[in-house]
């Protein structure tokens, strides 16, 4: 990796740079001016650290507001080939002279050298930068395949490029907050066809010396478009007021989707990663400084999966009809005028804080359900009423009435929830529902009441039959939340995180695993059916041991051949939610799909982020209706 500057030298340097305020810069005439490329070199880090110097160069990229407070510069006339001495651009940090430059000027500044945690920059005041009326060479936008080593890309550091080459947009998360983009860069060589920056696990076992290559070829493949700016969206109150940059309520930048460059951008070191930079602030979906297009997903409804009946799965991410407002002691996540939108903590309640907000959720969760096309869907992140004193399935029937009456017919009926119930359940639990002219339980539903389970969700399992059918038609589906990732206990002990990307639990997950196999394996007699479905979130990535040991047991994943996958995090897609069928039921699968409608989404459309930004993002669609992707399968059941 690139060599850091140490606090220390950017700060001592920065000092220097502002003391120079008070001197006396030379005149246009007099300056002794030395070339950028020199200052750059061809090293890590600048020769020339610590020295005053002057420079005439062409400004690419101006900044006066969004926090940069300062501009790019580039030798008159370079860029189309590149410089043997080192790179033509270089940033000057002008808080006080950015706003007298523009883009296109001619301009001689004098200032200091400096490393700024990497970045090589001239500081300078505002007497330090002059606008030259002298005419000089356009910059020429240099196009390149960029290149994967730090060593490589320092050559065009701070330089105005044209990116060449296949980008797909990899990782959207931080726009909400820093308004970045994570592009890839072409396709992987080790996943051939994969666009995007895949989960190590998702593809190989963790720890393998595959998983390491894969990983480090995403590290090599990514780099980060910025906003020309360094808000943070969910700090001051200030920041809220500019609209975030690239989306609005229907100009979406989903994950997966290609980008291309529709202007040059600047090849950008900060926060020890690779930018592009566009060459001014960008405001909004619409603004002139945009310096890419990006795809739009057909993602209006999921896939035709064929077949006579269909099961998904769906993720409803805390759906909560319990209102924080309901109970005491709650704490609130808050949008831009601090009015609470959901529950942070200090209660039971997960969910919506109030109403208003419970109504823009569910109103999501409608959406994407009504246009799902599934006869059976598996329900994760439900609450479980009884811990609120009410009937268990009380949330469950609230979220079946709305789906009816948006539908307008009483297609949707709940699963109930059998006699027995395991005497400490969590908060949150696993449902079904079913479309009653399709499908019809058969017996009652049972729950898994098991040791292993003691930290996660119990699984639930239901018999059905298709409507007009016979014994060839029955299937068991079975609900699953597995152990998350996350909270990692750090005792050293199995369930702790070991570093080979599985994270934290790992050891609960697969007891959870080889307590499902034993739990669906006796339920098959009890059924009379031996086409099982095992469906949910079971927070493994598909190469991992929870999901090799039902694998192993017989089950095929039937979402692994997938085009796209369940889940995004930290940039990688991977698949945490699973339908897994016998092999009995697996012959009869006619099509599978997984409906990028939230994970690829920006997290600024989830009803949760309701009023977070001056721009109104939220619309009662389907869209970032949870934080999972949800998954389809189509099953061909005759009657012989």
């Amino acid at each position: 990796m690139k060599n850091r500057a140490t606090i220390a030298l950017a700060t001592a340097t920065l000092a220097a740079s502002m003391a120079m305020g008070a001197m006396a810069p030379a005149t246009a005439d007099e300056a002794q001016t030395t070339s950028i490329e020199a200052i750059q070199g061809t090293g890590s880090a600048s020769q020339m650290a610590g020295q005053q110097v002057t420079v005439r160069a062409v400004v690419t990229g101006a900044y006066a507001e969004g926090g940069i407070r300062g501009f790019y510069i580039q030798t008159a006339g370079s860029g189309a080939e590149v410089s043997p001495e080192g790179s033509s651009g270089i940033f000057v940090f002008s808080p006080g002279g950015v706003s007298e430059v523009a883009v296109g000027d001619h301009v001689q500044v004098t200032g200091t050298v400096s490393e700024y945690f990497g970045l090589t920059q001239i500081s300078a005041s505002a007497s330090g930068v002059t606008v030259l009326t002298e005419p000089a060479d356009a910059v020429k936008p240099l196009a390149i395949e960029i290149p994967s080593a730090d060593s490589e890309r320092e050559r065009f550091e701070s330089m105005l490029v044209d990116p060449q080459g296949q980008w797909t947009v990899a990782d959207n998360y931080s726009l909400n907050q820093f308004g970045e983009l994570t592009l890839a860069q072409g396709t992987s060589s080790i996943l051939p066809g994969e666009r995007t920056l895949r989960q190590a696990t998702d593809a190989f076992a963790p720890g393998s010396a595959q998983a390491l290559a894969l990983e480090a070829e995403n590290e090599q493949r990514a780099l980060l478009l910025d906003d020309g700016a360094t808000l943070n969206f969910l700090g001051a109150s200030s920041n809220k007021s500019v609209p975030l940059p690239y989306i609005s309520a229907d100009k979406h930048v989903s994950v997966g989707a290609e980008a291309t460059f529709t202007g040059p951008v600047i090849m950008d070191y900060r926060y020890d990663l690779w930018r592009f930079q566009p060459q001014g602030q960008v405001v909004g979906a619409e603004d002139a400084d945009i310096p890419a297009a990006f795809a739009r997903a057909n993602d209006a409804e999921p896939a035709d999966v064929g077949g006579n009946v269909s099961v998904g799965s769906f993720n409803v991410l805390n759906y909560f009809t319990t209102t924080g407002d309901q109970l005491s002691g709650c704490t609130y996540y808050t949008d831009r005028t601090g009015q609470p939108v959901t529950v942070r903590g200090g209660c039971d309640a997960r969910g919506a804080a109030n109403d208003a907000n419970l109504q823009r959720q569910q109103a999501k969760i409608v959406s994407a359900l009504n246009k799902f096309d599934a006869d059976v869907v598996v329900l994760e992140e439900i609450e479980n009423s009884a811990r609120f004193g009410l009937d268990r399935d009380d949330a469950l029937a609230t979220l079946v009435g709305a789906l009816n009456r948006a539908a307008g017919a009483q297609q949707w009926t709940y699963v109930p929830s059998p006699v027995a119930v395991p005497a400490d359940e969590d908060v949150i639990r696993t449902a079904m529902i079913y479309k009653n002219d399709a499908v019809k339980p058969i017996d009652e539903s049972v729950i898994l009441d098991d040791a292993a389970f003691d930290n996660a969700r119990d699984p639930l399992a239901q018999a059905f039959q298709r409507v007009g059918g016979n014994s060839n038609t029955r299937f068991l589906a079975v609900a699953n939340h597995f152990k998350s990732k996350g909270s990692d206990p750090k005792d050293g002990s199995a369930n702790a995180d070991n570093g080979d990307g599985a994270g934290a639990w790992n050891a609960a997950r697969v007891e959870q695993a080889k307590a499902l196999v034993k739990f669906a394996e006796g339920l098959k007699k009890e059924r009379n059916t031996n086409k099982v479905l095992l469906a949910g979130d079971f927070n493994s990535y598909s190469a991992e041991e929870p999901i090799q040991v039902l694998t192993q047991a017989g089950y095929v994943d039937l979402g692994a051949s997938a085009p796209t996958r369940s889940y995004l995090f930290a940039g990688r897609t991977g698949s945490l939610d699973h339908i897994l069928g016998s092999s009995e039921v697996a012959q009869h699968v006619t099509g599978k799909t997984i409906w990028n409608i939230n994970a690829t989404e920006s997290v600024a459309y989830e009803y949760s982020r309701y009023n977070y930004n001056v721009a109104q993002l939220f619309s009662p669609d389907q869209f970032r209706s949870s934080d999972h992707d949800p998954v389809l399968v189509g099953l061909q059941l005759n009657k012989k």
